[in-house]
């Protein structure tokens, strides 16, 4: 059965729009619409049939708005998509609902920086045949690194998942410890910022609570790969430099182009990138040398790279888990602007007495802890606290349970917290800091800029929360213990007021228990040190920790204690003063998070830092030796495509095609494809050019050559290897313009004498060479166009039009913007000739009933 192009859908925009070349999902129907509305920019993902799957607004920040989306990549697995947009950030966004999954701000000192451009190369994966198993290696964890002993450990509990949407139970609920908004996770700044991969919590030993994604798409439903897996993300500026990504989010730093310059087209081979640069100040100019700049990131080749961007994820992960879990715990004491907390009722108790001593006994100075003190050791109450233990505001039942509740559940979550849950992962975040710090003694991650220094600084910060933690258990512990006495005593004091004289409770409590809590707990605690003031500094010699290591003078001093006599007399050990030590454990965590995204952002940009230029040179576009022929005002700007295809079974060359549209004033137009071999081993040499000139025009059906109809191309993209699809408008008036594929892989091409080429020969002047080559008779023509396939669009009678297509293998569609902006022309470039023939009767049968 032979096929055509076959209308698909004709979208209707409610407003101006713009398509890209990467519009068109890889292996999906779905389509890339950008918009436009009340200076708030659109992102929508509209179905090939025509109906809307989801659209968002761009989101931006509290200091900057985005003004422009400049270009979208498809991650290697399809089921991101990266927008670049200015002011410099990259979103990437989830194709099952476009949620922002990831925000990676883009900058350079310099107000005139712009991005300009994207990709998203996958890794090229190496045949493996059948090699022997890796007996010490699973997966990526390598036996004995930081990773395999975190995978044997238990995972450590999930965090509450703040993005989560209120269930019914909760909006319907009364007011509870259910009811909460919804909001989006507070993450620390110093966290969103910090160079990391996309997040693998199970890597960290961190439980999720997150359920499995439900997949929207039919076409989503397969397992998942690793095809995301060492994949780059590449945003270049108009600077020169060119931004690397691994996996679309852990950044490798930035590489130099040239100056003044903008990318056009990118290639990566393996370790190696192909750059061709154009001028930054017009992006149309053609001024884009034929030969690339070659770059080489020599530090791609191993695995270092990955294993520290996966210790530095991991670390990023434990950190925030940790200072998350640290401000549930601050908000647990002292509770947050819209709960009070637990540390609140002690203090808001001992007020109440204090009011009623001033307001309705006279009091003038009241001494409420003097008098609750007064009654604990004699037993004899003043008149006040007798008239308030009696009181059923203060001193109910209901009121001491629910207070003793609240104490108790904080005073526990704050012990099983601080030992489960942050001292477990400041001891995890130990182990990856010393793995580190081993890396920094080999020579293969000199390059990541390890300092000895700056990691002994973390691992005596992460030794000092750990310290802490327990610290702030054996409080929370302590303290728990102190309330319940003091509870014991309050509820004995009740009780006693009430009873009869001979009818008295026998007490107890522990009076040195509840005076301890009198004085030091009940309007100050000590556990509020572990949340204000400075971070601690304190070594572990100043707690008392012995400051010899040395495993021989200890086993000394325990033959020694042994050895004694009588084991029932012991050295009178002096109880040590530690309450002049800061605690903040809060503060801690965020001077350590500081430190360690320091050492990380290093180690980060080791890829760019190892970029070494191979060929080529990072000076102008243009090659100032040779002249330009100034374009005439009424001549159109030139059209230029490109497509990178591999060179058959040679791994280090590759072809690249040229679909060039040379400025026309008017005159005979021509469609130029150009083809030229570049790789490794030819990058210092200037390539080889092959042109096919094609005149602007088809052949009328019955007509000879001669009278074939000229057209003007709008717009044209590479379809395949075979063949390119071209939106043109025929020069008569009043007739429609068509959409066609040409074959271009079987022209006749023809070399392009180098008339001593130099080495910035550029795009540019290759299109005067050929124009000129034509004018003169020394470049053939290879005649007209030669359409396979064309169909008449519906709209695009006028103006400019947009071209976008995806010609992988079961896709084969394309679509045309009109000049409007408005209506989107969606074609199956493969339809079946049944199903043209049924629309047309459909149409023609629809003509007649309406005649």
């Amino acid at each position: 059965m032979s096929t055509t192009i076959a209308p698909v859908a004709t979208i209707a925009l409610p407003n101006p729009a713009r398509i890209l070349k990467a519009s068109w999902c890889p292996d999906k129907d779905l389509l890339v619409v950008l918009s436009s509305f009340a200076h708030q920019q659109k992102l929508a993902l509209w179905k090939m049939s025509g109906s809307k799957k989801w659209e968002i607004d761009l989101p931006g920040n509290s200091d900057t708005k985005v003004e422009e989306i400049v270009d979208i990549a498809w991650s290697p697995d399809v089921q991101s998509i990266a927008v670049v947009s200015n002011p410099g950030a990259i979103t990437i966004h989830s194709i099952q609902n476009g949620a922002v999954e990831q925000t990676i701000a883009v900058s350079v000192p310099d107000r005139r920086f712009r991005v300009t451009g994207a990709w998203w190369f996958r890794e090229e994966k190496k045949p493996t045949g059948t090699p022997l198993p890796e007996v010490f290696k699973r997966g990526e964890n390598i036996t004995g690194s930081a990773h395999a002993i975190l995978r044997n450990l238990p995972l450590l509990d999930p965090i509450q998942d703040e993005s989560k949407p209120l269930s019914s139970n909760e909006l319907f609920a009364f007011h509870g410890a259910r009811n909460r908004a919804a909001q989006a996770p507070i993450m620390p700044p110093i966290i969103t910022t910090w160079p990391s991969l996309p997040s693998d919590l199970a890597a960290a030993s961190i439980a999720s609570n997150k359920p499995d994604a439900q997949q929207s798409f039919p076409e989503a439903e397969d397992e998942a790969d690793d095809t995301n897996v060492n994949s780059i993300l590449a945003v270049s500026d108009n600077l020169g430099n060119v931004h690397l990504f691994l996996e679309g989010s852990y950044p490798l730093g930035r590489v130099r182009t040239g100056d003044e310059v903008s990318p056009r087209s990118l290639y990566k081979l393996r370790e190696y990138l192909f750059v061709h640069p154009g001028p930054a100040s017009d992006a149309s100019s053609p001024a884009v040398p034929l030969r690339p700049i070659v770059l080489r990131l020599s530090y791609l080749t191993g695995r270092h790279y990955r294993d520290v961007a996966r210790v530095s994820t991991s670390s990023r992960e434990l950190l925030s888990y940790a200072m998350r879990v640290v401000r549930d715990m601050r908000i647990a004491w002292f509770g947050s602007d819209s709960n009070s907390g637990a540390r609140d009722l002690g203090p808001k108790w001992v007020r109440a007495l204090e009011e009623r001593q001033r307001n309705e006994f006279g009091h003038e100075d009241p001494l409420p802890i003097l008098d609750l003190t007064c009654l604990l050791t004699t037993g004899r109450t003043s008149e006040a606290l007798t008239d308030y233990m009696g009181s059923g505001e203060h001193m109910s039942e209901r009121s001491i349970q629910r207070w003793e509740v609240t104490m108790t559940e904080a005073l526990t979550s704050l012990r099983d917290l601080a030992e489960k849950r942050v001292a477990p992962a400041c001891q995890r975040l130990r182990l990856l800091l010393q793995e580190v710090q081993g890396w920094a003694s080999l020579p293969q991650y000199e390059v990541c800029n390890l300092r000895n220094r700056d990691i002994e600084g973390c691992l005596d910060m992460t030794g000092r929360a750990i310290i802490l933690c327990a610290w702030l258990a054996a409080g929370a512990r302590k303290e728990l213990v102190r309330f319940k006495e003091f509870m014991k005593w309050v509820r004995f004091e009740i009780a006693r007021t009430t009873a009869p004289d001979h009818q008295q409770p026998r007490p107890t409590h522990d009076i040195l228990e509840v005076n301890d809590y009198l004085t030091s707990g009940l309007v100050v605690s000590q556990i509020d040190k572990w949340f204000v003031g400075p971070a601690p500094r304190f070594t572990a010699e100043s707690l008392g920790v012995p400051q010899s290591t040395n495993i021989s003078f200890a086993l000394r001093k325990a033959r020694a204690a042994l050895n004694r006599w009588d084991q029932t007399v012991h050295e009178e050990v002096k109880r040590r003063d530690l309450s002049h030590h800061e605690r903040n454990l809060d503060a801690l965590l965020q001077i350590l998070a500081e430190a360690c995204q320091s050492i990380f952002n290093d180690a980060s940009e080791a890829a760019a830092r190892s970029a070494v230029l191979v060929a080529g040179s990072v000076g102008a576009a243009r090659s100032p030796e040779e002249p330009r022929t100034p374009r005439s005002a009424s001549a159109a700007a030139p059209l230029i495509r490109e497509r990178t295809v591999q060179s058959g079974s040679e791994a280090d060359k590759f072809l690249q095609y040229l679909a060039i549209r040379p400025p026309h004033d008017g005159g005979r137009s021509y469609l130029c494809v150009a083809r030229m071999q570049q790789g490794l081993n030819l990058s210092s040499e200037m390539p080889a050019v092959e042109v096919a000139a094609l005149k602007c025009c088809a052949a009328v059906a019955g007509s000879d050559v001669e009278e074939a109809e000229p057209f003007a191309i709008l717009d044209v993209e590479f379809f395949d290897d075979e063949q390119l699809v071209m939106v043109y408008r025929p020069r008569n008036a009043g007739a429609a313009t068509c959409v066609a594929t040409v074959g271009y892989a079987n022209l006749m091409y023809h070399p392009i004498p180098g008339r001593g080429y130099v080495t910035g020969t550029t795009r540019e002047t290759l299109m005067e060479d050929v124009l000129a080559a034509l004018a003169s008779g020394q470049l053939p023509s290879a005649g007209t166009t030669p359409i396979r396939q064309s169909r008449a669009l519906r709209g695009c009678r006028e103006g400019a039009v947009t071209l976008a297509v995806n010609g992988r293998a079961g896709r084969r569609v394309s679509c045309v913007l009109d000049g409007t902006g408005t209506t989107v022309e969606v074609l199956d470039m493969e339809g079946e000739d049944e199903e043209l023939e049924e629309e047309e009767e459909a149409g023609e049968g629809a003509a007649e009933g309406s005649g």
